[in-house]
């Protein structure tokens, strides 16, 4: 595909040099890295919980102008694991940082300086990239809190740009947008103008229904959940026809999720068709079903049948 964009067919000199690269998004747990890349995007790609350890696979968001584009990798938090899925987490995130034009760094300003971001800042001086800091959830703070803040950042890693912002506001990001375009290379157009992910809309969906089995269950059910979806088509009427199933670890946790007479997994599947309705722009059917796969964290063939590899 052509790197160069134009409009009619003028001399070459007319011609705007256009510039693309790949970005990883990295930080701790719960962040606000998948608040983050929905803003930017402009719509739900990746799901969002005030629960950690969210995000599981990297997910590509496209964000696309007349001139450039950027491909955004909102890769899991880096944490401490203590399950097979936990270290494939971690290392999804860490090598990300070695396949990227550049890496966002992105703290939670309200927490402070913290363990984890000491560790991902030595992972980040292995890396021969531009790396930004971006102070999330500056809504948070008192204006003044800031620059204790950043000195004790610099201090630790000579940052390329360091950009306060909040994700969940909207402030600030047009210029982080700005700044991070000017670090670009000149390159092709990766993506259609108007694609805003390279993940097929199954992944999506499934995604969206996890989300909200995180909103509506208790702490000891989030992170044994997986959600695969079985049958996806349209059918004569026009409707999507989505049949999904959630896999739990264990046969108390699949109480859980169903509910008192089905009313949890009822109000999972209202919330997420709703998303998913956006998000394919038709009326939908959603039907769940509840499955347990013991210990599923642990075992190498099921992970990667949920798509969870090391690989």
């Amino acid at each position: 595909m052509s790197s160069t964009t134009g409009s009619g067919s003028g001399s070459k000199g007319s011609k705007q040099k256009y510039h693309s690269g790949f970005v990883a998004i990295v930080g701790r747990p719960n962040v606000g890295k998948s608040t983050l890349i929905n803003e930017v995007i402009g719509q739900k790609i990746a799901i969002m919980s005030d629960k950690p350890q969210t995000t599981r696979n990297k997910i590509h968001g496209v964000y696309s102008t007349d001139n450039s584009q950027i491909v955004f990798l909102d890769t899991p938090g880096i944490h401490k694991p203590t399950s097979k899925l936990g270290d494939f987490m971690v290392k999804s995130a860490v090598n990300t940082l070695g396949e990227v034009d550049a890496a966002l760094f992105l703290i939670d300003v309200s927490e402070g300086l913290g363990g984890g971001d000491r560790f991902i800042i030595e992972a980040l001086k292995k890396v021969n990239t531009p790396v930004f800091l971006i102070m999330n959830k500056i809504d948070k703070i008192e204006p003044e809190a800031l620059l204790p803040l950043i000195v004790q950042y610099k201090n630790l890693y000579d940052f390329a740009e360091i950009i306060p912002i909040s994700a969940l506001k909207g402030n600030n990001i047009d210029t982080l947008l700005k700044v991070l375009s000017s670090y670009l290379p000149e390159g092709p157009q990766y993506y259609p103008a108007d694609q805003v992910t390279d993940h097929p809309e199954q992944f999506v969906c499934a995604e969206l229904v996890r989300e909200k089995i995180l909103h509506l269950t208790r702490e000891e059910v989030p992170h044994s959940i997986a959600v695969a979806i079985e049958d996806m088509r349209v059918q004569e009427n026009g409707v999507v026809y989505i049949g999904a199933v959630i896999y739990v670890e264990r046969d108390s946790q699949k109480g859980i999720v169903i509910g008192k007479q089905g009313a949890l997994l009822k109000q999972v599947g209202k919330e997420a068709r709703r998303d998913i309705e956006t998000l394919l722009g038709s009326r939908v059917f959603l039907e769940l079903w509840v499955k347990v796969k013991k210990d599923w964290r642990n075992q190498d063939r099921l992970l990667k049948d949920l798509g969870y590899r090391n690989d």
